[in-house]
């Protein structure tokens, strides 16, 4: 087994990690840039190494900087979390050049199925539903071209980048009266948060109102592959997710069953090494369409753990190493929800906010599971995402998972900034949600800001 794993991020992830990296034995080995001197990953590490200033280009994205952290304190192994670098195949190639194993499917895999468009290239060829849409383009395409394009596919559609992620590089468009200022803002986001050398846009047949549903993979360097259910993760705004509950409670047996094992022969079929994930979108005829393949652990992935009982951070490791895998497809007896509690002011639209928390209470209890790197004197920084804590609820039955939940927000005290749990205390009420009936707009139709 690995002998020392350094972890390429920071905050929730970094100190999820460190726990069961040290939990089996090994070594750990944590990264900051200056702002992040004080966070408890640094100071729970076996080691702390700065790797520049607050800025992500010149810390957290800096792979010089990581794999020279990694060559000095003698680490074999990176864990990327999520985020950052862990779907960046340069990063990955750059750790085998030095001898180091990454944590995570290899450049190749990356390049595969991190481009969107390769992606769905792939998974028709194996037979997966996709929905109609065009090939890449670049940011510096003529509006005319553009038009054309959507002319074809037909309204509405969606206008996404090639290497997006986190909602970000997506407009939808309704009709053609707003298809130029949405193409300008999808273009100058793109830009904006995936870099000059990421220019490659696309447009997909928007389905109104859908459902997102994402299937857990993980795969092994053998070959064999399986599934441990699905998350359903719609509750969204601006293409973000805001809370995750396993299992969806809009799918069937049947249903479920059938997504699973497309999951699998997708992962099967490229070799898939590792954890990820295979999502779809599906429309309100419960009709199913391949969206992306995610090679990393997710931000949700805590709901799978408790409805499953693993503990996928080791997965990863234990597969990375080249262990055979023992897991079969799961099907779920267990409910569980996530929230995230992110550092905003949600009836303000969900603007973000910096600032020193003053006073901090966790909630606590069977069933309640809190993933946070904050406490009492933590100072949030603007430099990074605005998720500061994610509060897991676990049930035999939906209705006593939302009832733990409820309590637990109730108990959740964070003063000195604003946070969204006034917002997810009032989604627990919702009538719609209750029943589990919502979709990706669900925000915006209940104009909960």
């Amino acid at each position: 087994m690995f002998k020392k794993i350094l972890i390429a991020n920071r905050g929730e992830i970094a100190l999820r990690i460190i726990r069961t990296v040290k939990e089996m034995g090994i070594k750990t080995v944590a990264v900051y840039s200056t702002v992040d001197k004080n966070s408890l990953h640094v100071y729970f590490a076996d080691e702390a190494v700065c790797i520049g200033p607050p800025s992500p280009n010149q810390s957290y994205l800096n792979v010089p900087n990581l794999i020279s952290a990694a060559e000095i304190t003698n680490a074999d192994a990176i864990h990327p979390g999520y985020g950052f670098l862990s779907e960046n195949p340069y990063f990955s190639s750059m750790c085998k050049k030095h001898g180091i194993k990454f944590i995570g499917p290899l450049p190749n895999h990356m390049i595969q199925i991190g481009n969107k468009i390769s992606a769905k290239k792939t998974m028709k060829k194996i037979g997966i539903s996709c929905l109609p849409g065009s090939d890449c383009f670049f940011v510096e395409s003529s509006y005319k071209e553009i038009e054309k394009i959507a002319e074809k596919i037909g309204y509405p559609i969606i206008i996404k980048s090639v290497s997006g992620g986190g909602g970000k590089g997506i407009r939808s468009v309704l009709n053609k009266n707003s298809l130029k200022n949405s193409w300008e803002e999808a273009k100058k986001e793109t830009l904006a948060c995936f870099g000059r050398g990421k220019k490659e846009m696309y447009i997909e047949k928007l389905i109104l109102n859908p459902r997102h549903v994402e299937i857990q993979i993980i795969g092994d360097k053998y070959g064999k592959a399986c599934h441990l259910s699905e998350r359903d993760c719609s509750i969204q705004r601006r293409n973000q997710k805001l809370l995750e509950e396993a299992p969806s409670p809009f799918l069937t047996p049947y249903l479920r069953k059938k997504m699973g094992e497309i999951a699998v022969k997708a992962a099967e079929s490229i070799h898939y090494e590792g954890v990820g994930t295979i999502e779809f979108l599906l429309d309100k005829n419960k009709n199913f369409y391949f969206l992306e393949m995610n090679p990393r652990i997710q931000v949700e992935h805590p709901i799978t753990e408790e409805i499953t009982g693993l503990d996928l951070i080791q997965e990863q490791i234990c597969l990375a190493y080249g262990k055979k895998l023992s897991e079969k497809n799961y099907y779920p007896k267990m409910y569980s929800i996530e929230c995230r509690i992110n550092a905003e002011e949600p009836y303000k639209n969900f603007r973000p906010m910096a600032g020193k928390i003053t006073q901090m209470h966790v909630p606590g209890g069977k069933g309640v599971r809190v993933d946070t790197h904050i406490y009492a004197g933590y100072s949030v920084s603007h430099y990074y995402d605005s998720m500061i804590a994610k509060i897991i609820t676990t049930a035999k039955s939906r209705k006593e998972t939302i009832e733990k939940m409820r309590r637990s927000l109730d108990e959740f005290v964070i003063e000195g900034i604003c946070t969204t749990i006034p917002f997810h205390k009032q989604l627990m009420q919702n009538k719609d949600f209750l029943k589990g009936e919502y979709h990706t707009n669900f925000l915006d139709t209940l104009k909960f800001y």
